[in-house]
Order: structure tokens, then C-alpha cells, then sequence
């Protein structure tokens, strides 16, 4: 269903900023990561771990056969007995440098000490792109930014206000996988990955043992 949601949801957005401005981002992921064959950290803010967008860019990976793009959730808080790919905790980012992209996102300004810690990581030769409100600071140690939350006239001229972090987000992950050159597996587009959950949902359901 994602890619059909991401269809209509370029569709509404058509004539707005938003699907240029979120295939220019992704670019800037893809061109980032897959040179140096992975690599991409993503950490959000204490109140907000983007879960979605890392399980987004996992199918990607998968879908578009660029296994670069599928992410390393950095998480702010680490249970014990939190299986291995969900007990990375901010301390991955110290060892962060060249070669390696963290993405940022968020939607709130963060707590100083991640800002800290994506400072360290930029002048260890990590690219930092980041997602969200577009706060100056977090903007600024970016290389590359993308303001989900535009000012009140934008909106109003964009004629897209009811746009979220979770929809463009959708969009990134979505677009990230585009535009690649083929792969053994083959990309799967649009139409064919329309086309593979038509036979889904009108396939038998399993054989229950």
C-alpha cells in the first residue's frame, strides 16, 4: 500500500514544492550513501525516533536493490534485552567520520548534547543532512536540509498545508530508491510494484497446516 499511497499523495501535492523539493533530498541521501556502500546513521530527537522512515528506507533498499540505503537507527534510549538492530545508542556517533551520512531528523529543535554530538560527527568527515522544522542551528551544521514546516505564507501559497513530517517523509524514502542505475535484481517501478500487490490481494490466502 505505500506505493500507492505515495502515487496519490504526489498526485494532491502536484503544482506544490513538495515533490521536487523531496526528490532533490533523496537525491542527496542516494548520492551520499551509496558511493561509499552504506553507511547512513539515522537518529531523531529525544521525543521522536523515526521509527517509519527507517522501516520506509529498509523496503527501499530491498525494492530498489541499492542495500545502501536501508539505515542504522541510532536511538536515545536503549532497553536491555533490545534485539541488536534496536540497541544502538547514541554513543555510535562518536565513532562516526568520513564515509558515513547521518540523518537527522527533527521535528523539534534538539537537546544540546545531540547537537554536540552531530557537530563532532561533521568535522569528522560524516555528511549530515537533516528533516524537520529547520531550526537555524540544525540547518546549519547540515549539508543539506529539508524544512518540513515552512512559514505561514508558504503554506498558504503552496496551497499545501496539510503537509507532516510523516507525509514527506513517505516521499524521501519513496523517491531515495528512484532514479538508480539497474541492479541484477532489477528495480522494481512503480507500475510493477502496483501491479505485485494487485496479485496480493487477489491471490488465495495460504494453506493453514
Amino acid at each position: 500500500m505505500d506505493a500507492v499511497r505515495v502515487a496519490l499523495l504526489r498526485e494532491v501535492l502536484a503544482g506544490t514544492r513538495w515533490p521536487a523539493a523531496t526528490r532533490r533530498f533523496a537525491a542527496s541521501l542516494r548520492s551520499s550513501v551509496v558511493p561509499h556502500g552504506g553507511g547512513l546513521l539515522l537518529v531523531g530527537t529525544r521525543a521522536y525516533e523515526p521509527w517509519h522512515l527507517a522501516a520506509h528506507l529498509v523496503d527501499e533498499a530491498a525494492w530498489s536493490g541499492r542495500p545502501e540505503l536501508a539505515p542504522l537507527l541510532v536511538r536515545h534510549r536503549v532497553r536491555p534485552g533490545d534485539p541488536a538492530h534496536l540497541a544502538v545508542g547514541l554513543g555510535r556517533l562518536a565513532g562516526a567520520g568520513r564515509g558515513e551520512t547521518l540523518l537527522l531528523v527533527a521535528p523539534e529543535r534538539p537537546d544540546g548534547g545531540l547537537l554536540e554530538r552531530v557537530h563532532d560527527a561533521r568535522r569528522a568527515g560524516a555528511t549530515v543532512l537533516s528533516l524537520g522544522s529547520g531550526d537555524p542551528e540544525v540547518v546549519g551544521l547540515a549539508h543539506d536540509a529539508l524544512t518540513v514546516a515552512p512559514p505561514a505564507p508558504e503554506i498558504a501559497s503552496d496551497g499545501a498545508s496539510g503537509i507532516d513530517l510523516d507525509m514527506v517523509q513517505h516521499l524521501v524514502s519513496a523517491a531515495a530508491g528512484e532514479n538508480s542505475l539497474p541492479s541484477t535484481r532489477g528495480r522494481l517501478r512503480l507500475r510493477d510494484r502496483l501491479s505485485r500487490l494487485a496479485d496480493q490481494l487477489t491471490s488465495p490466502p495460504p494453506a493453514r497446516w
